[in-house]
């Protein structure tokens, strides 16, 4: 994989796309947009309600109808891990420092930047941290997983041969002990409205909101799984809770934006990081796979712009969209320029979500990564690839490491993709409740995702050339690829029984 699709969702929000051109987006207003940029952690494609979930989410339904719809998106198969899964918090690593992000570039035009919520791109040296990076305010955690009410992550560092549990939370660079008991889904969004209230509206705004949820552990108060009693599952129905808190979360940041008068002017983005988990409640059902694969269930994300500025609202969108778009797009409409960064894997798509105009994207890469293991069992996995049809053994490009590409309506998967079930529709008693029992994977397989987004015909043999083709791409890919940065975990780390996680070196 290059050097910069090294990140996964947080860094591909605030640090990709390739340059598509640096003139300002035209809009009728004087002063650039404010941007709120909202991301979900592990929200499954079938979790949110107009995707016919029995989750219930009325504010996300209400503002992505205003909106519009992203129904051909993708986001990466693990939210912040570099190639090669995620930053742990004893990995001396940090996106790196001569990587200049998206609040750098919005700074740049003159926006006011916030940042509330999950960083996790590293924070081993303070030169890392989010209020080095661009932001004005952070107010968050810098790791993952911690707990929802002590804000407390729980580590276990392999040279010291110990579990450490810490506090991860801080306001600004300092750390923030006053919020035990305070639910995170809660306590964020509270954050992000006082940022909104408290915004010089002659000024344009930057807010950027990382939100906890729906991410494990499955952690709720009561009163938001109330709806959900006829949830047999407990771990989906604490799940549906959390989605319905997250739910209530963005429709309160909506609601403060209008009530502060900037709404008129807002163009607020929501989307997940990557597919759902469904070890902890998360459904992409009808797609294949999971959070971690690169099966469209752990890759096709739910995802909408919503805001006034739009000039075809109540659309959906069905064109080719990855997540490292969002930053030459949000810096073109902000007026700013990406001067000065190193080049970039987006494009523009403003015209594509505003105009309906045809993506200019034609490709996406998914991910290359040959030291690929899956970190959580597979239900009904029995077997290893079928190397004996390993018609490709002589390609150019390796296919036993784990790959895949999109081109045009056309995906390749080589090596194992990860978790490749279709897990069960949630509550659902018919032949769809039990898991589909699954062919042998091939080292190479081919996938109309326009015609079977749920991947089930695999057209490898059919279609020869198309094949050879996009292998030849994926070797393109790996020939500019960076040996995978993956630290070992430094002692030093360990912040002892009274500390905090942060920076250390």
């Amino acid at each position: 994989m290059t050097r910069d699709r090294k990140s996964q969702a947080a860094f591909w929000i605030i640090a990709a796309g390739f340059i598509s051109g640096l003139t300002a987006v035209v809009h009728s207003v004087a002063q650039p947009p404010h941007i709120v940029f909202i991301l979900a952690d592990d929200f499954g494609w079938y979790d949110v309600g107009y995707h016919s979930s029995e989750i219930r989410t009325p504010n996300l339904d209400k503002l992505s109808a205003k909106g519009v719809r992203l129904e051909n998106y993708y986001v990466q198969p693990i939210h912040t891990g570099m190639q090669h899964q995620i930053i742990w918090p004893c990995q001396p690593y940090c996106v790196p420092l001569d990587e200049k992000l998206l609040p750098q570039l919005l700074k740049e035009a003159g926006y006011d930047t916030h940042m509330v919520g999950k960083w996790h791109l590293g924070m081993y040296k303070k030169d890392c941290l989010p209020t080095r990076r661009g932001f004005d305010t952070y107010f968050g955690y810098l790791t993952g997983s911690e707990d929802y009410f002590t804000h407390e992550r729980c580590y276990d560092i392999a040279p010291l041969n110990l579990t450490r549990c810490a506090m991860d939370l801080r306001d600004g660079e300092e750390v923030a002990t006053a919020y035990k008991g305070d639910y995170s889904t809660e306590l964020f969004s509270q954050r992000a409205i006082s940022v909104i209230k408290k915004h010089n509206s002659s000024k344009p705004l930057f807010l950027y909101v990382a939100l906890q949820a729906v991410h494990s552990p499955l952690q709720v108060p009561e009163r938001y799984m109330t709806p959900y009693s006829f949830i047999e599952d407990h771990h989906r129905r604490l799940y549906a809770g959390m989605v319905s808190a997250m739910d209530e979360a963005v429709g309160n940041i909506s609601l403060a934006l209008q009530q502060e008068g900037l709404w008129d002017n807002t163009v607020l983005v929501f989307s997940t990081d990557n597919g759902g988990q469904t070890m902890y409640g998360g459904s992409n059902w009808p797609l294949r796979g999971r959070k971690l694969s690169l099966w469209e269930g752990g890759v096709r994300g739910v995802g909408f712009v919503t805001g006034p500025l739009l000039e075809k609202p109540g659309t959906i969108s069905y064109e080719l969209i990855h997540i490292s778009d969002w930053l030459p797009t949000l810096v073109s409409l902000a007026g700013g320029s990406t001067n000065g960064t190193k080049p970039l894997d987006g494009f523009n798509v403003w015209k594509t979500i505003s105009k309906g105009s045809a993506s200019p994207r034609q490709e996406l890469l998914h991910n290359i990564d040959p030291l690929y293991f899956d970190l959580a069992p597979c239900p009904g996995r029995q077997s290893q690839l079928t190397l004996a049809e390993n018609w490709w053994a002589n390609s150019s490009f390796n296919v036993s490491i784990h790959a895949a590409i999109r081109s045009s309506n056309w995906k390749l998967l080589t090596g194992y993709p990860g978790c490749e079930v279709w897990f069960p529709r949630p509550g659902h008693n018919s032949s769809d409740s039990r898991i589909s029992k699954v062919d042998p994977l091939k080292p190479v397989m081919l996938f109309d995702v326009g015609k079977d987004p749920e991947e089930r015909n695999e057209v490898s043999a059919q279609f020869p050339n198309v094949v050879e083709y996009l292998l030849t791409r994926l070797q393109e890919h790996q020939k500019t690829a960076l040996p995978i940065n993956y630290p070992d975990d430094d002692p030093r780390c360990d912040p002892g029984p009274t500390g905090a996680w942060g920076p250390w070196a």
